[in-house]
């Protein structure tokens, strides 16, 4: 979907004069923003336009956090699939998943030792949340496509990165 589609879309409940008139703007501009503004168009660049160009030309993924914040949510990256038809193992799949649940559980379990949870630990706590949200989109996704080779190469890759260049998995787990 195009970004002056969604805005349209949002038209459709929002009352235009009002949103202009609370951001500062003109109606007309709000009205523009909803046409498309290239080739020909008479539309103009929308607010998320920028947004899409600031993640472009930035860091991307914290362009999305704080927008999926605003929102009162949360920002879950899409894995990238690798081309090729070979297919990885569900077993290392599985593992990955299972590790980084295990993970945010310790991260809990460490927390709640002394009954209660400071606020470096509840930041912890919502990053291990984050990755463990990440890796099920992840696992989710490789299920839908049957193949789990970006979970298994990311999960060799980072115990090569700290055991050396040894695979921690063993060959059946790989293939």
């Amino acid at each position: 979907m195009k970004s002056h589609e969604l805005i349209r879309q949002l038209l459709q409940k929002a009352n235009a004069k009002q949103l202009a008139a609370e951001m500062g703007l003109s109606t007309s501009l709000i009205y523009k923003w909803a046409e498309p503004g290239e080739e020909g168009g008479s539309g103009a660049q929308n607010p998320l336009d920028r947004v899409e160009q600031l993640a472009r030309l930035t860091d991307g993924i914290r362009v999305a956090q704080w927008v999926c914040a605003c929102a009162d949510g949360f920002y879950v990256k899409s894995p990238k699939s690798l081309p090729g038809g070979e297919t990885h193992s569900l077993t290392a799949a599985s593992h990955e998943i299972v590790h980084e649940f295990a993970d945010m559980l310790s991260t809990i379990a460490a927390a709640a030792l002394d009954n209660n949870i400071t606020a470096t630990e509840a930041k912890d706590i919502r990053g291990r949340w984050q990755l463990l949200q990440s890796a099920t989109e992840e696992f989710v996704r490789s299920c839908e496509q049957g193949d789990f080779r970006p979970i298994v190469d990311k999960h060799e890759q980072a115990h090569k990165a700290k055991l050396g260049t040894k695979s921690p998995l063993p060959n059946h787990v790989r293939a």
